[in-house]
């Protein structure tokens, strides 16, 4: 039989509908890299999210290897230059978090425009503040989006479906969606009030929204970051808000991000990072934008998709 190994726990649709097909799948979660090493010598296929890199160095231990399956949007832990060399087939699903994604950012938009943050945290203090609250409406944005794949174009319809103005920018493509209008990045520095980012994690992307990206902006920005941590330098962000070139800030992701970001805690705070956890007009969430009930199952049954097309 194919031997498939699951390196990280994911939804059990994939895992049944590979078996329905003959796959042996090997459940091999709670393995350390010693052993998922040992264990991949001979497998057809692994499933991975996040929990270990498959470098050069861990493939050359893989000789049977026809297929590597990424739970999620970027394959940014796999040598994708060493699977074209070898011939293995690398899978991702980002059609799978797609919507879970652009709803994420769509929150953040409203809560940011509406000051729910900050309303929230003077009621629990003590102060009941209308005016000081008052918001502002979806239509008063014009946003730009800057990559536009699976995640940036769902959240680019659902912002012109509310009747925003939405300006798309995208380095390697030409969207042709109705309402959304592509435009050069000099474009974006003109127009846009709202900054959203929906990039892979490239030598190209990091440190893309860096003190010389947000100087550029001719209005005052609100910044959403929903897709890697590198992509924006928060010391940069934060030298941002305190020039008042940036208002207000949503961050699903962040550049201190590891595989154990839980540790980060337990060790001295970076200064601009407690900078954001204290100011009333950011937002934070725990890399959870693509994590809801059910992406979880449309992850792994668009990975079952995929490589049942490829092998079956």
């Amino acid at each position: 039989m194919r031997k498939v190994v699951f390196v990280d726990a994911v939804h059990s649709i994939l895992k049944d509908r590979l078996e329905s097909i003959g796959f042996d799948c090997v459940d091999a979660t709670r393995a350390n890299q010693d052993e998922f090493i040992e264990e991949i010598k001979g497998a057809f296929g692994i499933v991975i999210r996040s929990r270990f890199t498959l470098d050069a160095r861990v493939l050359d231990n893989a000789r049977s290897l026809r297929f590597i399956a990424r739970s999620g949007s970027g394959t940014e832990n796999v040598d994708s230059a060493y699977c074209t060399n070898k011939g293995i087939l690398l899978f991702s699903s980002p059609e799978g978090n797609r919507n879970a994604v652009a709803e994420h950012a769509l929150g953040f938009l409203l809560a940011l425009l509406n000051n729910f943050q900050r309303a929230h945290i003077e009621i629990t203090e003590g102060s009941w503040l209308r005016k000081e609250n008052t918001g502002r409406e979806l239509s008063s944005c014009t946003v730009g989006i800057i990559g536009c794949g699976n995640n940036g174009l769902c959240f680019a319809k659902k912002l012109v479906s509310l009747g925003v103005k939405v300006l798309a920018y995208d380095k390697y493509k030409t969207i042709s969606e109705p309402g959304v209008e592509n435009v050069a990045l000099e474009t974006l520095y003109k127009r846009v009030n709202v900054i959203s980012f929906h990039v892979p994690e490239t030598e190209e992307t990091i440190s893309m929204g860096d003190h010389a990206f947000f100087s550029r902006f001719q209005q005052p920005l609100i910044v959403l970051n929903i897709c890697r941590g590198k992509v924006v330098e928060t010391d940069s962000l934060v030298l941002a808000m305190k020039q008042q070139r940036v208002v207000s800030a949503a961050l699903d992701v962040l550049e201190y991000e590891s595989k154990s970001f839980e540790s980060f805690f337990e060790s001295e705070l970076p200064e601009a990072f407690i900078y954001l956890k204290n100011n009333p007009n950011v937002i934070l969430t725990p890399h959870i934008a693509g994590w809801t009930k059910e992406s979880y199952f449309g992850l792994s049954n668009v990975l079952a998709d995929k490589i049942t097309e490829a092998f079956s």
